[in-house]
């Protein structure tokens, strides 16, 4: 067994090594299993309210934006008095189902070794304030980071509002952070903050489209972007 010397000197070893200090993720399709039931909760509402209803294609591709800002990409031809409505009965539909959404594989273990070894860690999403909040309690994650940011309290992706703010509040330059999301709505966020990125496959947006934003990686489940970190954050 090491002496306690040891293990502090391990200990600095590995923080000075860092190639970061702060790791921001997303939440829906990169920690959160979430994106069919967003896609089929926005598909939902549609059909309640006898509006064109998005493919499966397009209702994943807005996962990411403000909620306003996705549906009506989602729904370009909806009255502009339906967004409302349709934001309501969105709401309906995926909070019926919240409770049964899971972490994907590993996360937790990630979550909770990353926060260990002395990283700052915080989530940028398209989430309003309360979906995060509900989130961060039900799935027992929020102890673990240190920032977090919504889009109804800030600019939506792909704007690098979030970033910029989340970066400021806690002291971190570009060069010391990395995003990492499921979408290129957050890849391109990471671009235009001056970021690095790593993408998620198993997401929202298929692998071609993630690969010609050219992140430092692409992963296909979490236990890979774990390995990931020990060899390169």
């Amino acid at each position: 067994m090491p002496s306690v010397v040891e293990s502090a000197l391990h200990f600095l070893v590995v923080i000075m090594a860092k190639r970061y200090d702060l790791i921001v993720f997303d939440w829906d399709g990169t920690l959160m299993d979430s994106t069919a039931i967003i896609a089929a909760s926005i598909q939902a509402a549609c059909r309640d309210l006898d509006l064109t209803v998005p493919d499966d294609n397009t209702a994943r591709h807005v996962i990411g934006l403000g909620l306003l800002q996705a549906l009506q990409h989602a729904v370009p031809d909806a009255p502009d008095d339906m967004y409302e409505p349709l934001t309501q009965r969105y709401r309906h539909h995926f909070l019926s189902q919240h409770d049964t959404i899971p972490l994907y594989d590993q996360v937790r273990e990630t979550i909770a070794e990353l926060h260990e070894s002395g990283y700052q860690l915080a989530v940028a999403t398209g989430k309003n304030r309360a979906g995060l909040d509900r989130a961060l309690q039900s799935t027992g994650l929020g102890e673990y980071f240190h920032s977090t940011r919504t889009a109804d309290r800030t600019v939506s992706k792909p704007h690098p509002a979030m970033l910029f703010e989340i970066m400021e509040e806690l002291d971190v330059p570009p060069e010391r952070t990395l995003m990492i999301g499921d979408t290129t709505h957050d890849l391109q966020m990471a671009i235009n903050a001056g970021v690095d990125a790593v993408g998620l496959t198993y997401g929202a947006h298929p692998e071609d489209q993630l690969r010609g934003l050219k992140p430092l990686a692409l992963l296909d489940d979490f236990a890979g972007l774990r390995a990931w970190f020990k060899a390169n954050a």
